[in-house]
């Protein structure tokens, strides 16, 4: 290849002045886009705050802040106390967090860490099935399926073991904490299991590597390279679950329950085993 003459070299140089230099339109564009689109998750995020806010301002009004602390219920007075409401959401998910998060992420690390192939993918498919299952379903078939096979079998056994502390003592009902709780897991826990499997299958193979390099045993590298490096993802897998619970129990507490008051004339209060009833005759 010849080398470029001082000619040549004197003529490219002009031909390079007399270019245009890049436009930065694009760029800018782009940059002003996504920040348009991160202020508008501040500005939905804003717009729900407001609309809860002049959505419950009348109770406000009316009942001021007794309203979350008192838990008397009657309509005939125009008396109300969302205290037992938001007592019983508080425990049911509390419930549904101890039973699905340790089975989900379980399941999730058994799935991508220990599962032969030949199992692996049928019990994939059958928990995406299971969370694609819609929460009315599930609620109905809590309601009418399991509620009263819980009530025959597993709370009797539960009073007749653990009977003599206060969680399980007294009467068994059908409705309940302990109940609900169960529902909202088995509804939340396939959620948890398929997005900590997905979780789990991103962590660089890497990690694993290393720790077995190290002398690592298996349960140690899942523990160690793979459960420490996607925790942060496994917990925004438990906030999708979270999500699940606060669209089921609001279901629960307005189809099921006030057609239970009003048939039944049952009234919120708190109760104290966790198998007690949600709602009392009166």
């Amino acid at each position: 290849m010849s080398a470029i003459t001082v000619e040549e070299a004197g003529a490219i140089r002009p031909a390079r002045a007399r270019m245009s230099p890049p436009s930065r339109f694009g760029d800018k564009a782009f940059e002003w886009l996504t920040l348009a689109m991160a202020f508008a998750v501040v500005l939905l995020i804003i717009l729900v705050g407001w609309q809860l806010w002049s959505g419950s301002l009348l109770a406000m009004k009316k009942f001021g802040v007794r309203f979350l602390v008192t838990s008397t219920w009657d309509p005939v007075a125009e008396q109300f106390g969302a205290l037992p409401f938001i007592y019983g959401t508080l425990v049911s998910s509390l419930i549904a967090l101890l039973i699905a998060v340790p089975l989900g992420i379980a399941t999730a690390a058994y799935l991508t860490e220990l599962a032969p192939l030949w199992i692996r993918q049928p019990l994939v498919s059958l928990i995406e099935m299971l969370a694609a299952i819609p929460s009315v379903i599930l609620g109905l078939w809590g309601i009418f399926v399991m509620i009263p096979w819980l009530r025959e079998y597993p709370f009797p056994w539960l009073q007749r073991v653990l009977g003599w502390t206060p969680f399980f003592s007294g009467p068994i009902y059908g409705p309940c904490m302990l109940a609900g709780g169960i529902i909202v897991a088995v509804m939340i826990l396939p959620i948890i299991t398929s997005v900590s499997r997905e979780i789990l299958r991103s962590v660089p193979d890497l990690q694993r590597e290393a720790a077995y390099a190290l002398g690592a045993t298996r349960w140690e590298a899942t523990r160690i390279a793979v459960l420490s490096y996607a925790k942060k993802g496994l917990f925004g897998a438990v906030i999708l679950g979270l999500w699940g619970i606060f669209v089921m129990i609001p279901w629960l507490r307005d189809h099921p329950f006030p057609f239970l008051q009003r048939i039944l004339g049952w009234t919120p209060f708190f109760s104290g085993p966790i198998y007690g009833p949600c709602m009392l005759a009166g």
